[in-house]
């Protein structure tokens, strides 16, 4: 019996900027389902590596393939499949909350419906007429999950998912974006003890090698204070 493809798999990744690399030689496979942690300080080429999966980037050595697809060449075949929830909340400042989930429901082709069902789900249905720009950052960060579920995606690419929500907004999204979803997910943060607690695999980045790929349980103790030093 063949093996299940896998959702992500990168194979000697590298991406430079000029004279500065940062990612080399990356190597990883993610099942269908799990969930990737993606650990290392700033400047270790975490949201580097989520912009070439999202196809926002391409690599410049190496091979990606993302839900059966190769990148960048089949990149138009996988965009519609991929949630991303960035550090900027792809939301425009002067419309409101509805009016921006209504402008990506057209671009996803998904039906209005969809849109009034998020917007409950994340609890901003009695403020959805507010333009954006007046919104707390929670609410706006709670918009941006909205956004990034909207047209039910496979694999989510979540840079700290829960910037700026309080307990009760984190309880609301995470059957969106959190391990109930079932969704296959990778994640940053700066709070590793928390990606940790969620995560199935690991990928721990410093100075854009792969310093740890493996088993989260694994990365404990000396694995991840080598990671941060």
């Amino acid at each position: 019996m063949e093996a299940a493809t896998p959702a992500i798999e990168l194979r000697a990744l590298a991406r430079h900027f000029g004279e500065r690399t940062a990612l080399r030689d990356v190597s990883v496979s993610v099942p269908a389902g799990a969930t990737l942690a993606v650990l290392g300080r700033n400047g270790a080429g975490k949201s580097t590596l989520l912009r070439i999966l999202g196809t926002l980037l391409r690599p410049h050595l190496g091979e990606v393939s993302v839900l059966g697809e190769p990148l960048p060449r089949r990149g138009f075949a996988v965009r519609g499949k991929i949630g991303f929830l960035a550090h900027e909340p792809l939301l425009y400042s002067d419309l409101t909350g509805r009016e921006n989930l209504r402008y990506h429901a057209g671009l996803h082709r998904v039906d209005s419906a969809r849109v009034e069902e998020v917007l409950e789900a994340v609890g901003m249905g009695a403020r959805a007429e507010e333009p954006v720009r007046l919104l707390s950052r929670g609410m706006v960060q709670r918009l941006a999950v909205a956004r990034a579920v909207l047209h039910r995606p496979r694999l989510l690419l979540l840079d700290e998912p829960r910037a700026n929500l309080d307990p009760t907004a984190s309880r609301l999204v995470e059957p969106l974006i959190g391990r109930s979803s079932g969704l296959t997910r990778v994640i940053t943060s700066h709070d590793p003890g928390s990606a940790l607690d969620e995560a199935d695999l690991v990928l721990g980045l410093k100075d854009g090698r792969a310093a740890f790929v493996g088993p989260a349980e694994q990365f404990r103790g000396d694995a991840l204070e080598e990671l941060y030093r």
